[in-house]
């Protein structure tokens, strides 16, 4: 009997003194992504969105931007509009992953401008050139562009992803083509459906998937290693509009089941 004490005491510390190493060495579980993804509650945008149509818990938003009871429109069917949805609280986990809801539509059948985009980034609630929000930001922009500037002999709309350092410009001529780390082609305009994506960052590797169709089938856009992105940055959707337009809803950004 005495050993077993013995025993079972020993193990109860030593698991203790592992577990307070672990936080000491700032491993703690709190900070790393579970194996299915996740986004904490206070980064993550549900319906209801406000109870009285003008705040929302944890998030702001500005310019054309508008509230409704089943999504967010960022920017409305007209010229010359951008809107946007920020999280107010920067986010210090290491690895992370979001899905964002969303649907792009308007009366053009094959031409709309300007497109939305995700961002991860050290600014917030600045509007600029870059599909609503600032140019030069340090972080990351993922953007769904459905105007095509650029001579290169592909269809849009196209998702890219830039990693900002506070100084590069988003090169509107070639599309982003310049600093892209990764693009790839997505219909995802007038569907009679709500479009998700997923962007997922661990271990420093960023990747983007769609689900497209409809079906509750992901499909990969890219996946790119080596990606190295700051604690502490501000997660937001933006979007524009120029002399060609759409509406840009957002209806969820939370955790993939």
């Amino acid at each position: 009997m005495e050993r077993c004490r013995f025993s079972c005491s020993f193990t109860r510390y030593f698991i203790v003194f592992l577990f307070l190493l672990s936080v000491i060495n700032g491993q703690d579980s709190s900070q790393v992504a579970p194996d299915g993804g996740f986004l904490k509650r206070e980064y993550s945008l549900t319906k209801p969105y406000s109870s009285n149509g003008m705040t929302m818990p944890f998030w702001d938003f500005r310019d054309n931007a508008m509230l409704t009871n089943n999504y967010i429109r960022l920017t409305s069917n007209h010229q010359a509009k951008l809107g946007s949805v920020w999280n107010k609280i920067p986010c210090y986990l290491r690895d992370w992953e979001m899905q964002v809801q969303f649907k792009v539509h308007g009366g053009g059948r094959t031409l709309a401008a300007d497109g939305f985009a995700i961002w991860y980034t050290k600014e917030r609630m600045t509007p600029g050139p870059v599909f609503g929000s600032r140019d030069e930001f340090h972080g990351l922009g993922v953007f769904f562009d459905t105007y095509k500037n650029g001579p290169q002999a592909v269809t849009f709309p196209q998702i890219t992803a830039m990693i900002g350092n506070g100084t590069t410009k988003y090169d509107h001529m070639t599309d982003g083509k310049i600093n892209s780390v990764g693009s790839c082609l997505a219909s995802f305009r007038n569907k009679d459906y709500d479009t998700f994506v997923t962007v997922r960052y661990v271990k420093e590797t960023l990747s983007v998937r769609l689900d497209i169709d409809g079906l509750g089938e992901w499909k990969e856009c890219f996946i790119v290693p080596g990606v190295k992105l700051p604690t502490g940055y501000f997660i937001g959707v933006s979007a524009a509009t120029g002399d060609l337009a759409d509406n840009h809803d957002v209806t969820n950004i939370h955790r993939q089941p």
